[in-house]
C-alpha cells in the first residue's frame, strides 16, 4: 500500500483528493513562502510547491509526498492570499468583469524521484457590485485563498466560468496529479481507499 501524504493544509485540496478515492495523510511544511517573492506567476506556483513537498518528504521517505500551490495571476502579477480586507476589496475591484488565470504548482517527492508541473485555468469573474464585494469579503473567506476567491463555496456565485480543470481552481488538478504520479511508476486506481 502507498501511503500519500498531502504537503498542504488547504482543506479543499485534502477534500478534492479524499471525494477522488485518495485518503492522504496531511503534513504541512512550515516553509517560508516569502523567500520566492519577485518570482513571475508560473515560476512561483511551482517553486512554491517544490518547496512545501521537499520539506516534508524527509518526515516521511517510504510515502509520496504531494505539495501544491496555487497562484493567480492578473494583469501578469501574481496574487496569492490578500494581507487583508482592504487589499481583498480593492483586488475584487479590479477582478470584477474580468478574467485571470488560476496557476496551480504540484510536485511530487518519492524518496530522490521528483516531479512537478503547472496546472492552469482562466477564471472569468462575475460584476461585482461594491455591496456584494464588501459582504463577500466580510464572511473571511477571501483572506485564506489565493487571488481572493473560491468555486466551491462562497464564492462559486461570483465566477461566471472557467476554461480548464474546475479541480485545479480548487487547488489541486486531479488529472495533472494522475499524470505526475505515472510517471513515478503510480496507478491512480492502486491508490483509491479499499
Amino acid at each position: 500500500m502507498t501511503t500519500i501524504v498531502l504537503a498542504s493544509q488547504s482543506p479543499a485540496r485534502l477534500q478534492t483528493l479524499r471525494n477522488a478515492g485518495l485518503d492522504p495523510q496531511v503534513i504541512v511544511s512550515g516553509v517560508d513562502e516569502s523567500q520566492l517573492d519577485g518570482l513571475p506567476p508560473r515560476e512561483l506556483a511551482l517553486g512554491l510547491a517544490r518547496l512545501k513537498a521537499e520539506a516534508v518528504a524527509p518526515q516521511v521517505p517510504d510515502a509520496v509526498v504531494i505539495g501544491c500551490d496555487s497562484v493567480l495571476e492578473f494583469e501578469g502579477q501574481p496574487l496569492g492570499k490578500p494581507r487583508d480586507a482592504e487589499e481583498a476589496i480593492a483586488r475584487w475591484q479590479r477582478m470584477r468583469g474580468r478574467s485571470g488565470v488560476l496557476l496551480t504548482g504540484h510536485a511530487i517527492v518519492r524518496g530522490d524521484e521528483l516531479v512537478a508541473a503547472t496546472a492552469e485555468t482562466t477564471v472569468h469573474f462575475a460584476d461585482l457590485s461594491d455591496e456584494e464585494i464588501e459582504a463577500y469579503v466580510a464572511t473571511g473567506e477571501p483572506l485564506h485563498v489565493a487571488g481572493a476567491f473560491t468555486v466551491d463555496s462562497l464564492g462559486g456565485p461570483f465566477v461566471t466560468s472557467i476554461e480548464g480543470d474546475y479541480h485545479n481552481v480548487v487547488g489541486i488538478s486531479l488529472p495533472l496529479l494522475r499524470e505526475l504520479l505515472g510517471e513515478l511508476g503510480i496507478r491512480w486506481t492502486d491508490l483509491w481507499r479499499g
